[in-house]
């Protein structure tokens, strides 16, 4: 991920609803969830749940699935990943092990 796609997953992150979305999505996990579910769980009206979801996908953090006439969301882990590579690349002045505590606490214990 390069300083502008990261500047676009930050300013999609800082609207709180596309958050919780985003959020969402993460514990959801691979099965995702569909548009209408994720409006009800966080009591959004669904076109804007839309709206939020469209930005979330243009900035690369999540993806989507037409399943008929609903759309199915996941959140994007190599968008995420890629985020998080960018922010860390040049971590600790060379000093792994200072990173180390960030990574553990980050890392899926699933």
């Amino acid at each position: 991920m390069d300083k502008e796609k990261t500047l676009a997953a930050f300013a999609a992150l800082s609207q709180a609803s596309r958050l919780d979305a985003f959020r969402l999505l993460v514990q959801a996990g691979p099965k995702g969830m569909a548009a209408g579910e994720i409006s009800d769980a966080l009591g959004v009206k669904q076109n804007t749940m839309s709206a939020n979801l469209s930005v979330l996908f243009q900035a690369g953090l999540v993806r989507n699935l037409r399943e008929g006439r609903s759309i199915r969301y996941f959140a994007d882990m190599e968008g995420l990943r890629g985020l998080l590579t960018f922010l860390m690349e040049d971590c600790c002045g060379g000093e792994p092990d200072l990173c180390r505590p960030v990574l553990d606490s980050i890392a899926c214990e699933c």
